[in-house]
């Protein structure tokens, strides 16, 4: 089990590092005490459903913090394979952060209601693991997706692999794909629906794809689809965004647009890259119009 522990300073960022950890599949637990921690960690081993696991532990828990570096030294005499992972901003930075937020320090009222205090306070506490962290990523200057950039460059399986994509078909009269990040109408093709011994199959069937794909507009429809999609996802990658919907809309969402998705997802795969397909309207009834 890939077994990884979230600490740091409050406000350095270790929210958007535990989202970052859920995108690449990590089973993720938020501000967990301490005290649990090996209990928790030989429960989800024992069981053996479990093959990356990440969670966030800092001074939320007050005075069971404390117990964190012999909770550590636990870990690794159970022969747990863990990872920390700690995140720190500068004082001023952390401080201006909860002023803009107006959110309350954790520390606040034990520094005597004082946010520079408690930043200190906090420093001073959480400086036994900052020296046991086996990285430390400082946030001050850091972009959300820098920071993205970072944790999946170094705890991703393969970071190429992080990112998944999912080739998705629709019906317009059924509504758009409200989730998609691009959309493509392929409404502008000729449809099957109109070939009495296609009607009843959908884009899975041979018979439909290869009619599709017999004119020679929706080939080249679907290379410069192809062609763009090859060169925005680096881009998108690079941006740090870890998840892609690429969804294709025809009148019904059985024949053209899943003949497109299927073709995309094909393409993909023979890639390498994470993806998935899905055909969100494939079997709705058909209207004897086919509108």
């Amino acid at each position: 089990m890939n077994f990884v522990i979230v600490t740091g300073y409050s406000g350095a960022g270790k929210t958007k590092a535990i989202s970052v950890f859920e995108d690449m599949g990590y089973y993720c637990i938020d501000n967990i005490p301490p005290a649990l921690i090996k209990s928790f960690a030989m429960l989800l081993k024992e069981s053996g459903n479990f093959e990356k696991v990440a969670i966030v532990t800092d001074t939320r828990g007050k005075e069971f913090f404390s117990g964190l570096l012999s909770g550590l030294h636990e870990l690794q005499a159970a022969g747990v394979n863990y990872r920390v992972l700690f995140l720190e901003a500068n004082d001023d930075v952390i401080a201006n952060r909860y002023k803009e937020t107006r959110k309350k320090h954790p520390l606040y009222d034990e520094a005597g209601g004082s946010t520079r205090k408690a930043v200190e306070y906090e420093k001073e506490l959480l400086a036994p693991i900052r020296e046991h962290a086996d990285y430390v990523i400082d946030t001050s200057l850091t972009t959300p997706a820098e920071l993205k950039e970072r944790i999946i460059k170094n705890f991703a399986d393969n970071p190429e692999n992080s990112f998944t994509i999912q080739c998705m078909s629709f019906g317009f009269k059924y509504g758009p794909a409200i989730e998609a990040d691009l959309m493509f109408d392929v409404r502008c093709l000729p449809n099957p629906f109109y070939v009495d011994k296609l009607r009843q199959k959908t884009g899975l069937d041979k018979n439909v794809r290869d009619y599709v794909l017999a004119n020679q507009t929706a080939v080249d429809t679907l290379q410069k689809i192809t062609d763009l999609l090859d060169f925005l996802i680096p881009l998108y990658q690079k941006e740090g965004k870890t998840q892609l919907v690429i969804a294709f809309g025809c009148t019904g969402g059985k024949h053209r647009s899943v003949t497109f998705a299927e073709q995309l997802y094909h393409h993909f795969y023979e890639q390498g890259k994470r993806v998935t397909v899905v055909h969100r309207d494939i079997k709705r009834h058909t209207l004897s119009n086919g509108v």
